[in-house]
């Protein structure tokens, strides 16, 4: 599998409260040659599923927490290498998406390094737990995911597209992080989600959406969201890819990433 690295022109920076947090942080996304890496204080630390430290709720590299929106639109974009700078361990909230990343990336522009030669995937990672699963093959950036919520609405949604990489920015980026209603005091007794508010989550009641949804299917898509970030932590590009999810969370992602890079070699 051939695939070209990809890094941004110029440095993009962000400010914002950390999702769960709420802790003022800065980030700026610098160009890199050297993979996709988190720098806090003196520590750098590599994306990749063997140094995730933490899953409850979001995906923790190292020190820095809830790295999946960034990932994912990284993933996205196609960008393979990239040093992101923070000066609090966890990535801000925005609006719940990864549409700010998004947006701004693409108006800094890429650069093309080099063209890299990845060892085939000979063979579908699969995962399965009770009723989660996870498939990955070779593919053409084929991705679908089923979220289900059981006997209470919205009971099934899916949502998948053809070739994620000419897609993502229009149908995955602006999907936010959501909740069911019945969570979100325990949410907010356990000191979670302290960087989002009403116009940055959705919340989905027992018989709809509680606030305004960006699409109808919008759990759907954010999950696909997540679970691009979480597995682009393996380094292999989304368009060399065909995925398969339904019911898979951080764990099951991470997990699933860590079976993907042993295949590729990464």
């Amino acid at each position: 599998m051939t695939f070209t690295r990809r890094t941004l022109k110029s440095p993009v920076s962000f400010s914002g409260l950390g999702l769960h947090t709420g802790e003022p942080v800065n980030v700026t996304i610098h160009p890199g040659q050297e993979g996709i890496a988190f720098r806090l204080g003196g520590e750098r630390t590599l994306a990749h599923p063997e140094n995730v430290t933490d899953t409850t709720r979001s995906t923790k590299v190292g020190s820095v927490g809830t790295v999946e929106h960034l990932m994912s639109a990284l993933a996205g974009l196609e960008i393979t290498d990239a040093e992101i700078e923070l000066d609090a361990p966890e990535l801000p909230g925005l609006d719940g998406s990864s549409a700010a990343y998004v947006h701004e990336m693409q108006s800094a522009g890429f650069e093309d390094i080099a063209e890299v030669e990845l060892p085939a995937l000979y063979k579908r990672v699969f995962l399965q737990d009770e009723d989660i699963k996870v498939a990955v093959s070779k593919g053409t950036g084929h991705w679908r995911y089923v979220f289900t919520s059981g006997d209470r609405w919205p009971k099934e949604q899916s949502f998948e597209l053809e070739d994620v990489p000419t897609q993502y920015a229009k149908e995955i980026a602006t999907s936010r992080t959501f909740a069911f209603a019945e969570e979100v005091p325990q949410i907010i007794a356990a000191g979670l989600g302290r960087g989002l508010d009403e116009n940055s989550a959705l919340i989905l009641g027992i018989e709809g959406y509680k606030n305004e949804p960006r699409f109808p299917d919008e759990p759907a898509r954010h999950k696909l969201l997540d679970l691009l970030g979480d597995l682009y932590l393996a380094g292999v590009p989304v368009r060399l890819l065909n995925v398969v999810a339904e019911r898979s969370g951080h764990r099951s992602n991470v997990r699933t990433a860590a079976l993907l890079a042993q295949a590729v070699g990464r």
